[in-house]
């Protein structure tokens, strides 16, 4: 694999603001106070996450020699980027809805995440090192399992969030509630295909 160390540090910079993007969810989540000053915070982190994606982009366009595949380097890029807008939308979401308490689920689903994002932050900066490769497929797999979990939390908000629902008013919030959740559970499946995309980089640099 070719080296340039800029790719892998771009990289690492960009896990690592996801990381600090699902500990902000949590935060919010799991201490529902603050609620517009916590989201705000993830909204922040979101731009950040924009201006290392566009920084990448154009690290790209400007560097003759690359790591890997310009395909890969840009989806991965679009990925990592695409994860917090998934969680960026899930905060704002609970904000704009004025939701007035969040479901178990919703932090147990954020912990999840911030789980999958510590362990993408702590592989990231392996990515050009051919000697790592066996300790990065094992974070895949445990970023897997996590996503395995979060569609069994999934299931059991699907079974249970009308229950006991008779007035329109909690129709609304059940309803508005349920998309949140999706949201979330849609940001660990976005951790998965990450881990999948550095897999596939893995595979194809062998």
């Amino acid at each position: 694999m070719p080296q340039n160390p800029k790719f892998s540090a771009k990289f690492a910079e960009s896990a690592r603001n996801a990381h600090t993007t699902a500990q902000a969810l949590v935060d919010l989540l799991e201490n529902y106070t603050d609620v517009d000053i916590k989201v705000q915070r993830v909204l922040d982190l979101e731009h950040e996450g924009d201006r290392i994606a566009g920084e990448l982009t154009n690290l790209l366009a400007e560097s003759f020699i690359v790591p890997f595949d310009r395909e890969d380097i840009l989806s991965l890029n679009h990925e990592l980027d695409d994860l917090v807008d998934d969680m960026e939308e899930a905060a704002r979401k609970m904000s704009l809805y004025s939701i007035p308490q969040p479901l178990p689920q919703m932090a147990q689903l954020a912990r999840i995440l911030e789980q999958q994002c510590a362990l993408l932050a702590q592989g990231m900066p392996m990515l050009e090192d051919g000697r790592q490769v066996t300790q990065l497929q094992t974070l895949a797999g445990q970023i897997r399992q996590l996503e395995g979990e979060a569609d069994l939390i999934g299931d059991e908000v699907a079974r249970r969030l009308y229950e006991g629902v008779t007035e329109v008013p909690q129709m609304i919030l059940a309803m508005r509630s349920g998309e949140i959740v999706e949201l979330l559970e849609n940001a660990t499946d976005q951790a998965q295909r990450v881990a999948k995309t550095v897999e596939n980089i893995l595979l194809k640099n062998a």
